[in-house]
C-alpha cells in the first residue's frame, strides 16, 4: 500500500495535467511500475517464465516494455509511456523521469551489463535513444530525439545525433572545442570547419580595411 500511495504521489507533483488523485489511476507508468515491482522480485527468485510473462501482459497493455531484470529505484515516473523500453542490464536510481518513446538499450549480443546506468533526478526526453553500458550522471539531461553512446557527465545537457554535451552546470560546452573523436559527427565538423573559415576570412577583411585606413 505504501509503494502505491509513493507512486500516486510521484505522478501527481510531476504531471501539471493531473486534475484529481482518481486520474492517476488512468496512467500507464502506474501499472508498468508496480507490476514490474512484482516480476523484478520474480525474476531474482529465478522464475524467469513467469516474470517475463508478467511484464509482456503489461507491455500489452501499457506500451511500456521493461524489461524484468532492470533495476529501478523509487520515484520513477514515465510520462506517457508509449513505445518505453528499458533492457535486463539498466540501472535506474531514484526520482527519474522518462518520456514517450525512450529507449534504454544495448548496442550488441555481449553477456554481463550491456545497458546503461541512469543516475538520480535524470530526465529523458521524448525518443531518446540511451545506448550501452555506461553512466548516465546525476541531475542529467537527455534532449529529444538523442542519441547517446557514451557517458553524460553529472549535471550536463546532452543532445543530437550522437549525444554531444552543450551544457555542463550553468556553462555551455563549444561542441567545435569538444568534438569527440571516437565517434565524430561529420555535419557537425564540417559546420565547425566553415565557421573555422569564416573567422579567418573576417580577421583578413579587418586588416584589409586597416591597411587601407592607413593608406588614405
Amino acid at each position: 500500500m505504501n509503494l502505491l500511495k509513493e507512486e500516486i504521489k510521484v505522478i501527481k507533483e510531476r504531471d501539471p495535467a493531473i486534475k484529481s488523485t482518481a486520474e492517476v489511476l488512468l496512467y500507464p507508468s502506474l501499472y508498468a511500475i508496480l507490476f514490474h515491482r512484482i516480476a523484478h522480485w520474480l525474476y531474482k527468485k529465478k522464475c524467469y517464465f513467469v516474470a517475463r510473462l508478467i511484464s509482456q501482459i503489461i507491455r500489452f497493455f501499457t506500451g511500456i516494455e521493461i524489461h524484468p531484470g532492470a533495476k529501478i529505484g523509487k520515484g520513477l515516473f514515465i510520462d506517457h509511456g508509449m513505445g518505453v523500453v528499458i533492457g535486463e542490464t539498466c540501472e535506474i536510481g531514484d526520482y527519474v523521469t522518462i518520456y514517450q518513446g525512450a529507449t534504454l538499450g544495448g548496442t550488441g549480443k555481449q553477456q554481463g551489463k550491456r545497458h546503461p546506468t541512469i543516475g538520480n533526478n535524470v530526465m529523458i526526453s521524448a525518443g531518446a535513444k540511451v545506448l550501452g553500458p555506461f553512466t548516465v550522471g546525476d541531475h542529467a539531461r537527455i534532449g529529444a530525439g538523442a542519441v547517446v553512446l557514451q557517458e553524460v557527465p553529472p549535471y550536463s545537457t546532452c543532445v543530437g545525433i550522437p549525444g554531444k554535451i552543450v551544457k555542463r552546470g550553468d556553462k555551455k560546452i563549444d561542441p567545435c572545442k569538444n568534438l569527440d573523436q571516437r565517434l565524430p559527427d561529420p555535419v557537425q565538423m564540417e559546420i565547425c570547419k566553415l565557421l573555422h573559415r569564416i573567422e579567418v576570412l573576417e580577421e583578413k577583411i579587418k586588416q584589409l580595411e586597416s591597411e587601407k585606413e592607413k593608406s588614405r
